[in-house]
């Protein structure tokens, strides 16, 4: 069940690991607790930076492309709520987790940790797809 002012998990190479939920974007009523599923996108604050070791600011090619505080546009992965899919089944992931996007919906993040579901699909997040290790 994901809210508002829920916390997610980061499951991209952004340089965020836990973000917050402050917006509910292009939904045709307001958002309530159990609107949201995976495919929808939000607007989320940068709670927790992810570190990449203590050589991450030397020449390793790896860098943070987001800082905490910064505010950011995400798409929903996995959320913890059952969803039931067209063939009759249930799905429940045991996490809530996002992927950041830019303004144009392009992932800012070049590898991602862990599954996504299949419903990405539907709402045309391909890219995040394509860069998803495995999707459920």
């Amino acid at each position: 069940m994901i809210q508002l002012k829920t916390m997610l998990n980061c499951i991209d190479n952004s340089g965020a690991a836990v973000v917050e939920c402050v917006n509910v974007l292009k939904k045709k009523r307001p958002a309530t607790v159990d609107d949201l599923t995976p495919g929808d996108r939000i607007v989320v604050v940068v709670q927790k930076q992810r570190n990449f070791g203590p050589d991450s600011s030397s020449n390793s090619g790896i860098a943070n492309k987001v800082r905490r505080g910064d505010i950011r546009h995400a798409v929903v992965v996995r959320a913890k709520k059952e969803i039931q899919r067209p063939d009759g089944s249930l799905i429940k992931f045991d996490d809530n987790a996002c992927v950041l996007v830019n303004k144009s919906g392009d992932p800012i993040g070049t590898r991602m940790n862990g599954v996504v579901g299949s419903e990405l699909r539907g709402k045309k997040w391909s890219k995040i797809l394509s860069l998803a290790p495995m999707h459920v």
